[in-house]
């Protein structure tokens, strides 16, 4: 399905910006905070890319590899959200300090 094949290349963009965004940032909260999104966005592709696979191909081992691309995509996506939920607030912090 193209809307899925849509969706991963979103996601990797996303995460190639936010990994760029994280060289370049200096503040070391930010740099965490960032990372945290960037998890997200990895997490997503590994996500949608194990549902396309779902899609794609009908064998016992892309049933399984696409279980554990799944889990692993969901893994990662819930451990980012809380990631950025805890150092969000941070980082606020940190840039009001800063400026």
């Amino acid at each position: 399905m193209p809307i899925f094949v849509i969706l991963i290349v979103f996601s990797l963009s996303f995460y190639l910006y936010y990994k760029i965004k994280y060289v370049r940032s200096k503040k070391p909260m930010e740099r965490k905070w960032i990372s945290a999104k960037s998890s997200i966005a990895l997490g997503s592709f590994v996500f949608f890319f194990a549902i396309n696979q779902f899609l794609i191909h009908r064998s016992t081992v892309s049933l399984i590899v696409g279980i554990v691309f799944l889990l692993v995509g969901a893994g990662s996506i819930w451990s980012g959200y809380r990631a950025h939920r805890y150092y969000f607030p941070l980082a606020v912090k940190e840039a009001e300090e800063t400026q």
